[in-house]
């Protein structure tokens, strides 16, 4: 019985896994180059069903007491970011031949697995470093600019800072209380004991540093910028994706109070406020999208402030709506020899004269991710601060309202270049073949939550 339930709780998992094997013995006998991009696709999709099938009929079980364990809601999560994965693959189909990429990013794949799982600190710890370290190869791999080494190191270093801030305040945790149960930070949110605070807090702020918050960022830009679309894409959405839905998990029921609401709502506050703000000034569209990134992230952060009832549902939801909007604006951007020239803002002048589907793809993600009615973007946010309102934050609900305002700015700046701004005079490049069905699948995917979002938030 417990074979069965180690089996099956860790399908998804084992299915990675699985597909990890296969593509270094493919490596081995010389077919990599061909079968890898496949056999990923096969192996992510597969995992997809697995997680959403146990999910879908209701499975929980408990295979690690204390350390490992799933139920519905986490096996969702899991089909969701695993989901997400589905795209960048098909964008780097395009541009990695090799079986190095798809080995990486389904070894992070697997740290996300074992997070959104853990039920103790020391699962939670190798998921966060099983994820992230493959990212900081991703970010080196196929580099097209001489910045990529240099960017690699910053998110190294700043990724390893995140780590040491993260053990520092799980032994902290676990020399009040004896415990590595992640039940325990929940507890300790409230707790008056100036050790539990000091370890709640650096809990928080590794986190924070994972998801690229305010002044915890620097990494960000730099990292988005110096890195291959398809590695950017992942590290905005999948990565991002990971960090969120496991700080709600580490947070479980607790009610936030002072002083610790003041610091999940005021740092995600100047997330909002900055990332909108820089990213105004940004040449570069893959510096505007980590700016962005920054931005989304404080809002999805606000979600701890609602109730705890409601966070998974509405990070959930946000996660989606961002998530298909962004691997939208990587998979439309047309493709060019030089990677520099590919990532101007200016380039994109007159893209609809060039190539209307590309414009009209990017201009879809950029309404819905400033929040324009009626794009999943705006349901995502309306879902976010009607709970933080719920739950009587409503100061803080309204100056995150006025800060997202901020960013409508920069999204429809990038409209005006496209369709209402001079043709750039660059030779037209029609989308490849993989870029343009990711294209297509995840506008067919935001369009049928536009178009249905109570029943998307009704099944979440």
């Amino acid at each position: 019985m417990i074979g069965r339930d180690v089996l099956m709780a860790m399908l998804p998992e084992h299915l990675l896994l699985l597909g990890i094997v296969l593509l270094i013995v493919l490596e081995i006998a010389g077919l990599a180059r061909r079968a890898a991009p496949t056999v990923a696709l096969a192996t992510v999709a597969a995992a997809v069903w697995a997680a959403a099938r146990l999910s879908f009929d209701g499975y929980a079980a408990a295979p690690f007491a204390g350390h490992f364990s799933v139920d519905a809601a986490s096996l969702l999560a899991k089909a969701l970011v695993l989901a997400l994965a589905l795209p960048v693959l098909l964008i780097a189909r395009d541009e990695f031949d090799g079986v190095e990429f798809p080995v990486l990013l389904l070894s992070s794949l697997y740290g996300v697995g074992l997070m959104l799982s853990a039920d103790s600190f020391l699962t939670l710890f190798l998921g966060l470093e099983i994820m992230s370290l493959p990212v900081y190869v991703l970010v080196l791999l196929a580099y097209q600019r001489a910045q990529s080494a240099e960017a690699a190191l910053k998110y190294l270093v700043l990724g390893g800072t995140s780590t040491a801030m993260f053990l520092m305040g799980v032994s902290l945790l676990y020399g009040g209380t004896g415990s590595m149960d992640i039940a325990v930070f929940a507890r300790a949110i409230g707790a008056a004991d100036p050790m539990a605070r000091a370890a709640v807090v650096l809990v928080i702020l590794a986190f924070f540093l994972k998801a690229a918050i305010v002044p915890f960022h620097a990494w960000a830009p730099d990292a988005y910028e110096g890195a291959s679309v398809p590695v950017t894409a992942y590290m905005a959405v999948v990565v991002k994706a990971g960090v969120l839905l496991a700080a709600v998990r580490l947070f479980g029921p607790a009610t936030l109070a002072s002083p610790m609401l003041e610091l999940v709502a005021v740092l995600p506050l100047a997330s909002i406020v900055w990332g909108n703000l820089a990213a105004m000034r940004q040449p570069s569209l893959r510096r505007m999208v980590a700016y962005s990134s920054i931005a989304h992230a404080g809002y999805l952060f606000y979600a701890l402030l609602g109730a705890p009832e409601g966070r998974m549902q509405s990070v959930t939801f946000y996660l989606l709506a961002y998530g298909l909007l962004n691997l939208l604006v990587f998979a439309a951007l047309p493709p060019a020899a030089d990677d520099r020239e590919r990532d101007r803002l200016d380039n994109l002048k007159g893209l609809f004269h060039r190539s209307p589907f590309a414009a009209l793809m990017i201009g879809i993600a950029m309404l819905s991710l400033a929040g324009i009615p009626p794009f999943p973007g705006f349901v995502a946010k309306f879902l976010i601060f009607k709970n933080v309102v719920a739950a009587g934050h409503t100061a803080y609900a309204v100056l995150g309202l006025v800060g997202s305002y901020l960013g409508i700015y920069f999204y429809l700046r990038v409209l005006q270049f496209m369709f209402m701004s001079a043709d750039a005079a660059i030779a037209p490049a029609p989308l490849r073949r993989h870029a343009l069905g990711a294209s297509l699948a995840c506008v067919a995917l935001a369009l049928l939550v536009a178009a249905f979002p109570g029943w998307v938030i009704e099944h979440l």
